[in-house]
C-alpha cells in the first residue's frame, strides 16, 4: 500500500510513476475521498471546540439555561452524525488504497509487454539432441510417472497425478531446494498453514485486487494460499522487530492453489498451468537502505538451483508494464524446455519495498528512540514446480526414452 502523505503531498510524482505501468484509474479517486475525510475532520474538530465552550458556559451558569442545553444536544447529535460519515469516508479511503499498485523502482526499464522485458544475463546453452526431443507429457505417459486420465477423474481440468519415480522426483526437487538454501544460502525453514485469514491475503497484496483468481472457504472464511508469500508476509504483521534480527531470510515449502482462467487452448497440455503445484519460495525482510543488496542475493540464490541442476536458464529484467502488483522491480528466472520449444518462467524474484510491511504493519525501530520504519519485503520462487521437473525431464531425456537423472538430485534419488 502506498503511503496517503506521498499520494497527497505529490500527486504529480505518483501519477507519473503509476502511469508507467499503465494504471493510473485509482489515483483521482484517491485524491478526492482523502480531502472529503481531511475536510470532514475538520468540521468535527471545529464542532467539538464549539460543543468544549458551550459546556463550559453551561458549567459557570447558576442557572442551567434550556438554549444552552438544546444547543449541546444539538451539537451533539452532529458531531455523532458527522463521526459515523467520516468513520465511513476513512474506510473508502482505505479500500482505494488498497486497490493501487507500487510504485515502480527507478532503475526498472519502462515498457508496455512482454516483448520490453530485458535478457540481462544467460547460463548454459540448450542442448542439441540426436533425436527429436519429447515434451513431457509424452514423456510422462510413456514412463508412467505422470497420470494425466486419473487426475481429470479425480478433480478436473488440470488436474494429474504424479506416480512412483515421477512423485520421488518431485520430493527429491523439493528437499533439494530445501537443503541448498538452508544450509549454505543461509535461510531458516518456514512450515506455514497452506490456508489464512483474510487479513494475510491483504497484508501479501492478493486482495482484494486478484479475489477472482482466489480458493476460498466461505464456513470458516479461510484463504487458500496461492503462494508461501502469504504466510511469510504475515508471519511478522502487527510486530515491530529488533532492527539487530534483520534481515531475515526465510524459505518454506507449500502447495499452492490457483484459479488459472487461461484462454481456451493454452497450455492446456502437460504440468504447466495447474490450479494446485507446489513451490520452494524465498522470503527476506530487510531494512530500506540494504533491499536493493538484497533482491541481487535473492536472484543468485534461485539461480544457483538451476546451475546446479544443469538446466540452461536466462535472467529477465521485467519492464514497467509487466511488474506484480505489490513490486517495484522484478527479475524472472526461465529455463530451457526443449520438448516444449519455450522458456518457462520458474522464478519471479521480487524487491516489494515497503508496500506490502505498510499493509501488513511490519516496522522496526532503527536504534532506541529513534522513529519506527516500515521494513521492505522480498520474495522469490526457489524454485516452481512443476515446472523445474518439466526442465528436467525434457533437458534429461535420453535416444532410448529414459531420463537420466541430474548429479544434484542422485542422491534424493537413492541412485
Amino acid at each position: 500500500m502506498l503511503d496517503i502523505k506521498l499520494i497527497r503531498e505529490n500527486p504529480k510524482l505518483v501519477r507519473q510513476a503509476l502511469e508507467k505501468r499503465g494504471d493510473t484509474l485509482a489515483l483521482q479517486n484517491v485524491l478526492e475521498v482523502d480531502e472529503h475525510y481531511r475536510r470532514l475532520l475538520r468540521q468535527v474538530e471545529l464542532l467539538r471546540a464549539k460543543h468544549n465552550e458551550t459546556s463550559k458556559q453551561l458549567g459557570k451558569a447558576k442557572e442551567k439555561s434550556p438554549e444552552l442545553i438544546a444547543e449541546m444536544r444539538k451539537l451533539g447529535d452532529q458531531i455523532s452524525a458527522l463521526q459515523q460519515e467520516t468513520g465511513q469516508t476513512k474506510s473508502n479511503l482505505e479500500s482505494l488504497l488498497l486497490e493501487i499498485p507500487n510504485i515502480p523502482h527507478s532503475s526498472v526499464i519502462l515498457g508496455k509487454g512482454e516483448s520490453e522485458n530485458v535478457v540481462i544475463r544467460t547460463w548454459g546453452e540448450p542442448q542439441k539432441f540426436s533425436f527429436k526431443p519429447l515434451p513431457h507429457w509424452e514423456l510422462g505417459e510413456k514412463l508412467d510417472i505422470i497420470d494425466f486420465r486419473r487426475g481429470v477423474k479425480l478433480s478436473g481440468s488440470r488436474f494429474y497425478v504424479l506416480t512412483g519415480l515421477g512423485a520421488h522426483l518431485q520430493r527429491a526437487l523439493t528437499t533439494f531446494m530445501l537443503d541448498l538454501h538452508v544450509t549454505e544460502h543461509g535461510y531458516k525453514e518456514i512450515y506455514p498453514p497452506f490456508m489464512v485469514r483474510q487479513e494475510c491475503m491483504i497484508g501479501s497484496g492478493n486482495l482484494p485486487k486478484f479475489s477472482d483468481n482466489l480458493y476460498h472457504d466461505d464456513e470458516d472464511d479461510f484463504w487458500f494460499i496461492p503462494t508461501a508469500e502469504v504466510p511469510l508476509t504475515n508471519l511478522h504483521r502487527d510486530e515491530i522487530l529488533d532492527a539487530k534480527v534483520l534481515p531475515l531470510h526465510y524459505v518454506a515449502y507449500t502447495a499452492c492453489f490457483r484459479r488459472e482462467k487461461m484462454a481456451a487452448g493454452k497450455d492446456t497440455r502437460g504440468i504447466k498451468r495447474g490450479h494446485q503445484f507446489d513451490k520452494v519460495e524465498l522470503y527476506k525482510l530487510t531494512e530500506p537502505e540494504k533491499s536493493g543488496e538484497e533482491l541481487e542475493k535473492l536472484v543468485a540464490d534461485a539461480e544457483d538451483v538451476c546451475r546446479r541442476l544443469a538446466i540452461p536458464y536466462r535472467v529477465m529484467q521485467l519492464c514497467t508494464g509487466t511488474l506484480g502488483f505489490a513490486a517495484c522491480k522484478t527479475y524472472d528466472i526461465e529455463m530451457w524446455a526443449p520438448g516444449c520449444a519455450e522458456w518457462l518462467e520458474v522464478s519471479s524474484c521480487s524487491n516489494c519495498s515497503d508496500f506490502q510491511a505498510r499493509r501488513a504493519n511490519i516496522r522496526y525501530r532503527p536504534e532506541p528512540g529513534a522513529k519506527l520504519r516500515f521494513v521492505h519485503t522480498l520474495n522469490g520462487s526457489g524454485l516452481a514446480l512443476p515446472r523445474v521437473l518439466i526442465a528436467v525431464l525434457e533437458n534429461c531425456q535420453q535416444p532410448d526414452g529414459t531420463i537420466l537423472i541430474p548429479e544434484a538430485l542422485q542422491p534424493y534419488m537413492r541412485i
